[in-house]
């Protein structure tokens, strides 16, 4: 389950500021933090009581696990506001302003398309087949007790206030919303520009180094 917060105004002179719809998942940091927790007491227990080669090896899975453990559950967040989404993966920071969103998309995965027909994957907003079976029984018990409306779907593919999807999972009301900040800024002049991706070398470089460090021990073994 993923939920929205805020974070500080994004500064621009020619406007009033707009603050920044932040998305994170709650089950990925709780599962994270888990593990963290874990890795940290066998590792600290390993290191203070490890005998021969076992402090060095426990200090490089600490490298590697870690950022790693860091990067899939704790780092990624999509960041919305009226000029640009801003995508944090494990490896990646993806910067789109909607001018270059071409649409947002749901399946096994929620991802966004970029005019040049590049996807990217949200990581922080996973998708719930359970959440979905369930909003799909509660609708379908709807439909019995009377008619519907039905509604289609934008250029974005958001569903229209008449369609008969009046509740949605909450992974796919996100992506609604999306949808809709997507279509209404499109056209705006402040989002325009250029889609631009940064690889997460601060995640990237302890990890590799870990990994090295631990391939030597156990090579040199």
């Amino acid at each position: 389950m993923t939920t929205p917060d805020h974070q500080s105004p994004v500064p621009d002179a020619s406007r009033p500021e707009s603050k920044d719809r932040i998305y994170r998942s709650p089950a990925g940091i709780a599962g994270g933090a888990l593990l963290l927790v874990i890795a940290g007491w066998l590792g600290i227990d390993a290191l203070a009581s490890g005998h021969g080669r076992t402090p060095w090896l426990a200090l490089a899975a600490l490298i590697l696990v870690v950022p790693l453990v860091s990067a899939f559950t704790l780092r990624p967040a999509v960041y919305a506001n009226e000029d640009r989404l801003r995508i944090r993966n494990p490896f990646r920071v993806i910067v789109l302003p909607w001018g270059q969103v071409a649409s947002l998309r749901s399946s096994y995965t929620n991802e966004v398309v970029d005019t040049s027909g590049r996807k990217y994957q949200l990581w922080a907003v996973p998708v719930s087949l359970r959440a979905r079976k369930k909003v799909a029984k509660q609708q379908a018990r709807g439909a019995t007790a009377g008619p519907g409306g039905g509604g289609r779907a934008s250029s974005f593919g958001r569903s229209t206030p008449g369609s008969a999807a009046s509740t949605r999972a909450q992974t796919d009301q996100i992506m609604d919303d999306l949808r809709h900040l997507a279509e209404a800024r499109a056209s705006e002049e402040s989002a325009q520009g250029e889609v631009s991706v940064r690889w997460a070398y601060e995640v990237m470089a302890p990890a590799a180094a870990g990994a090295v460090l631990l391939a030597i021990l156990l090579a040199v073994g």
